[in-house]
């Protein structure tokens, strides 16, 4: 074989690493390090804070205020090392290279003492042929080398590179009294020199994450050898109706010494089966590159299809492709053909299945549909966004990605979008979406700001695109590619003028310039080199990138911007909403977490907790939306869980009233909604529905209720009408219920409605009704609309409305229930609460728990009684929270690792306010 295995240097050498003082950017290639530490054997990669943590240099800068005490870290040169071995085996190849998956950001790498990679982008993979370093002299022995990995501060470099660009290009903005050239762009979040280096923009703190410059070699040092290799292999699908019978492309390019050379491709299940096969394909150079393809067509059920979840199973295939010289060999012991040697292998993973982005009109409504159509079924998608899991990414296990991920199922969710403020993730994350059925929405990253296109960060982002694409394109749970995240918005919000219709100018020259990545640089790479869609930003769409009607939006109305009453959401729809959100506290064990034993900072307006909570103006808007539909104590309990519970209610509102509008073929007037978010990188209050330790909040078993696949919902208004057209003290007003159902299945679903209506004070049902429905196929379905019952004709603002609560449920043929739901008057506020009769009886199994009421109940939450347990007994994961609770249909939660402890619960009105 003239491929040896890569030679993992990350994981067996040992590495060390030592700060390099009292230098600048400039001359740091040139400076001494001080003390070193070592890394302990097998943390590799691994970054320096995460190393100081451990060597007790630094405190844990999520905890307390720690995090303003390390901003040193990311101010300083660092320098790693080790030494590295190459065999004689692999010296005498024609090709060693050293493969640096990721480094952190700005790097100088010496072996020996000689510079071998200047690095500037921690998004990109470089690989050095180091053939020409090796000692020739000791070519019949193994030889040790010192690698080198100089790291200068790449917080530092970022403001002299930007310094640098605006004396050039900005030469009229210098400010003689500051001595520098004025701001050269605009941006939300972090600092403007962020835009200038290709390093994660959410280390320079976000709105919801910390100032953390993390720096060192984020990713696996690879040791290869060999004379030839395939470099990637492009696997393209071509399935059309009936959508069972597809074919296959693959193209595959191969590096090195490749004369003489042909591949055998093979085709194989997730079983090991063979599917099929092709021996002898000769390779054909195309320009630089030598290339290997094949081309199968497939009949009707020889291969199965890979769908989304929820909608079908998610079958995986490999190509394997074997590179074999055609010089006779000895040796046959590998099972290559006779007189063939295997030069190499490669393996490619990929899906059958075809997906587009539907822009079709409408048919009786302004603008164009945004959807997802996978294998001719278009799919709802109901998701969230994805942050980076942690600001120390070498944290984030394989294992961690898998927990994430499997949360996101377990809630229903069916999509996922890869923010662009964050990282490209790590294979493993793809791969699990893969087998999960997860559709992922992949930004490129640039987030929030007027990106420059100077000619070094062109290229930079030229082969950055090109790795991305390459590396992402074959996984059939990619959906889409967008160039930023909300680029345009900024542009607007500073009124630069945008002929969105002109994708041809030289945006370079332009006061726009980062127009050159999204709708040039950017599509050019995706539509090349993959068969991925490409959208120019998100949002981006209509006459400007708030356009309800065309693409997809960024709805911030909530919380940001107008900050409308999230019962609003109805009007707030767009085609597609990307991004919104609801701010609620973590759970409490991750608030005593970050105050770390100091309870004097344990209240909500402490120090401590306002540091966890990075949201500008926060404390106003929560209290906002809080004052105007909760009555809430200001206790630390409390305050979390009248967040919470708002939280809950905020995104199930927002999810219910949309995928109401899901409404048919050519009626899809809203396609999806990707929660803004699933998570949380370091501890923290956000917009998150699962906090940093993978705790669910409430909303997001809220989220996984609207996201069934089936649910029913309501809505209540208020209808005022006058008497008198003349008079404005004679009116009336009537209250109104709308009940409607949704299913995702595509097929029509019979059922059972069953509502009743119960008065909440009474403690009395005061009308009940059951009606045959069917839910229409992958659409929703209005069911009824009248009157509340039992609610008073009201002719005066004085009269106050009976409290009715309605609750429907849609009841399977066996009498299981497919889906509930509990519409409440509001706001909650004005409510007097009577004793609801809770219930909650335990099984044997001491984790089952029946719930059950006299009088309807708002907003369960469930605890174990003492929380110090947890130490000794772990903590529980709920099947369910934020629970709406009717007389006569009781509910079964599950508290795994509950082993019989006392639960106790909290509900809207239960006198702990």
């Amino acid at each position: 074989m003239s491929q040896l295995p890569s030679t993992n240097l990350s994981k067996t050498c040992n590495w060390s690493f030592a700060q390099v003082e009292n230098t600048k950017p400039q001359d740091a290639v040139d400076s001494k390090p001080s003390k070193w530490f070592d890394i302990k054997q097998g943390d590799m990669p691994t970054s320096v804070h995460v190393e100081l943590i451990k060597q007790g240099v630094i405190k844990d800068p999520y905890k307390g205020m720690n995090e303003y005490d390390v901003q040193w870290v990311g101010e300083t040169d660092w320098l790693f090392k080790t030494e590295v071995t190459v065999t004689a085996e692999q010296a005498a190849l024609p090709f060693v290279d050293l493969v640096f998956e990721g480094l952190d950001t700005i790097c100088t790498v010496k072996l020996d003492d000689v510079e071998i990679l200047s690095a500037d982008n921690m998004f990109i993979s470089h690989r050095v042929d180091i053939k020409k370093h090796l000692k020739s002299d000791n070519a019949s022995k193994s030889t040790t080398y010192t690698l080198s990995l100089l790291f200068p501060s790449t917080y530092l470099a970022a403001k002299a590179i930007e310094e640098r660009e605006l004396k050039l290009n900005r030469p009229e903005n210098y400010d003689e009294k500051t001595g520098t050239y004025g701001k050269p762009v605009t941006l939300w979040n972090g600092i403007s020199s962020r835009c200038y280096v290709r390093k994660a923009q959410y280390g320079w703190g976000w709105d919801w994450g910390p100032i953390i410059m993390t720096v060192g070699p984020w990713k696996d040092i690879l040791l290869e050898a060999y004379s030839a290799r395939i470099d990637s292999n492009r696997i393209s699908v071509t399935l059309d109706e009936p959508f069972d019978a597809p074919s296959l492309k693959s193209a595959f390019e191969v590096v090195g010494q490749a004369k003489g050379c042909t591949a055998d491709v093979r085709l194989v299940d997730n079983k090991g089966k063979v599917v099929k096969e092709e021996t002898g394909i000769s390779l054909s150079s195309e320009g630089n590159t030598t290339v290997g393809r094949v081309e199968w067509s497939f009949k009707s059920g020889e291969v199965d299809i890979w769908w989304p979840v929820g909608h079908g199973a998610q079958p995986m295939y490999t190509v394997e492709v074997t590179l074999r010289s055609n010089e006779h060999s000895n040796d046959n012991s590998n099972g290559s053909a006779s007189g063939t040697t295997e030069v190499t292998r490669h393996t490619q993973k990929f899906g059958f299945r075809s997906l587009r982005l539907v822009q079709d009109k409408l048919e009786d409504a302004p603008g164009t549909t945004f959807l997802f159509e996978v294998n001719g079924r278009r799919i709802f998608c109901g998701g969230s966004n994805l942050i980076p899991a942690d600001n120390f990414l070498t944290e984030v296990t394989p294992e961690r990605y898998r927990a994430w991920l499997e949360l996101l199922v377990a809630g229903n969710q069916n999509m996922i979008r890869v923010w662009a403020g964050g990282i490209y993730e790590a294979d493993v994350f793809y791969d699990i979406c893969d087998e999960l059925g997860i559709l992922v929405w992949q930004d490129f990253m640039f987030g929030c700001a007027i990106y420059p296109a100077f000619d070094d960060l062109v290229a930079n982002v030229e082969e950055e695109a090109k790795q991305v694409v390459k590396r992402l394109r074959n996984h059939p749970s990619l959906a889409l590619f967008a160039g930023n995240n909300e680029d345009y918005q900024v542009a607007e919000a500073i009124n630069l003028k945008i002929d969105y219709d002109d994708h041809d100018a030289d945006f370079r020259k332009t006061a726009f310039p980062a127009r050159h990545f999204y709708e040039k640089l950017l599509p050019s790479a995706v539509n090349t080199l993959s068969d991925v869609t490409y959208h120019y930003g998100s949002p981006w769409g209509g006459k400007d990138s708030r356009d309800p009607t065309v693409g997809d939006i960024h709805q911030w109305n909530v919380w940001h911007g107008t900050q409308e009453p999230w019962h609003n959401w109805d009007k707030l729809a767009g085609r597609f909403v990307s991004e919104f959100g609801m701010e609620g506290f973590p759970d409490i064990r991750t608030v005593d977490y970050w105050l770390d034993g100091n309870t004097a900072e344990r209240f909500p307006q402490s120090r401590t907790v306002c540091a966890h909570n990075k949201a500008d103006g926060f404390e106003r808007r929560l209290e906002l939306y809080l004052m105007e539909n909760f009555r809430h104590a200001f206790d630390m309990e409390s305050y979390v869980y009248y967040t919470q519970v708002m939280q809950a209610e905020v995104l199930s509102a927002a999810y219910r009233l949309w995928r109401r509008e899901w409404r048919g073929k050519g009626r899809e007037y809203t396609a999806g909604a990707l929660v803004w978010q699933i998570n949380d990188c370091w501890p923290t209050t956000s917009w998150a529905i699962v906090d940093y330790f993978l705790r669910p909040k409430p909303a997001y078993f809220a989220v996984a209720r609207e996201l069934a696949p089936f649910t029913v919902g309501m809505a209540r208004m208020d209808v005022r009408t006058q008497e008198d057209k003349y008079s404005d003290a004679r009116f009336k007003i009537e209250q109104t219920l709308e009940i409607w159902g949704n299913n995702s299945a595509p097929t029509e679903k019979n059922c059972t409605l069953d509502v009743v209506a119960f008065d909440l004070h009474e403690g009395i049902v005061v009308e009940q009704f059951t009606k045959d429905v069917t839910l229409a196929a992958n659409s929703s379905t209005e069911f009824w609309q009248g009157l509340v019952p039992g609610q008073i004709l009201r002719k005066s603002l004085s009269e106050v409305a009976k409290t009715i609560v309605v609750g429907a449920r849609l009841i399977d043929g066996d009498g299981s229930v497919l889906a509930r739901y509990a519409n409440w008057p509001e706001p909650w506020k004005y409510i007097i609460f009577p004793d609801p009769g809770l219930t909650i009886t335990p099984a044997s199994d001491g984790e089952t728990l029946t719930l059950s009421c006299k009088r309807p109940i708002k907003g369960i939450i469930l605890d174990v009684a003492d929380r110090s347990s947890d130490e000794e007994a772990g903590e529980c994961k709920w099947s369910n929270q934020a629970i709406d609770l009717m007389p006569g249909d009781d509910q079964v939660v599950v508290a795994k690792g509950l082993k019989g402890r006392k639960v106790k619960a909290r509900y809207l009105g239960d006198g702990s306010a």
